[in-house]
């Protein structure tokens, strides 16, 4: 009796030490704001979130606000889908918050950049980001070219932090911490 007792005292040991183990071992995919100054009179702020699709691929979701001169360029949304996945860009990325709300954000590439590979795709979000209630949870339907669309799930925090941005004005140091 006093070894049964021994050895489930051993394996619940091992099982709380495992599942401790799992809690803190798995990191939460935090985002972060830099500032970026490019080169003189053009300050990009910029949020990077890694995302993973209903697939369990993974996507880097960039969101960046650029101004030159101090005058707003735009809000964009940059998805990169990982390995080599190949994004439709003609259909409008879909946001949808779960309920009947939902947006859609227009494929269009910043006035830098002449031409992206098959797994980016890039948005004008500032329409979306104006219209946003709060920090709630996002949907990101993204369209692809030869599977059905890739639904990126953007938590709470990650929203609230792109709502942070969307509110630094040109010359604002972004140092959330």
């Amino acid at each position: 009796m006093k070894t049964l007792w021994r050895s489930l005292r051993r394996i619940g040991l091992a099982l709380l030490l495992g599942l401790l183990l799992m809690l803190l071992g798995a990191a939460p995919a935090w985002a972060s704001i830099h500032t970026y100054h490019e080169q003189p009179g053009q300050t990009t702020h910029r949020s990077t979130l890694s995302l993973r699709d209903q697939r369990d691929l993974a996507w880097q979701a960039i969101l960046f606000k650029r101004y030159v001169n101090d005058d707003l360029q735009g809000i964009y949304l940059r998805l990169v889908g990982f390995p080599g996945q190949v994004v439709d860009r003609q259909p409008a990325l879909s946001v949808q918050t779960g309920t009947a709300t939902q947006w859609l954000a227009p494929y269009q590439v910043d006035g830098q950049t002449q031409v992206w590979p098959d797994n980016v795709a890039q948005y004008d979000f500032q329409s979306v980001l104006a219209q946003l209630p709060g920090p709630l949870p996002l949907t990101l339907v993204v369209p692809m070219a030869a599977t059905t669309p890739a639904q990126l799930v953007v938590a709470p925090y990650g929203v609230a932090e792109w709502l942070q941005l969307s509110a630094l004005a040109s010359d604002a140091e972004a140092d959330p911490s």
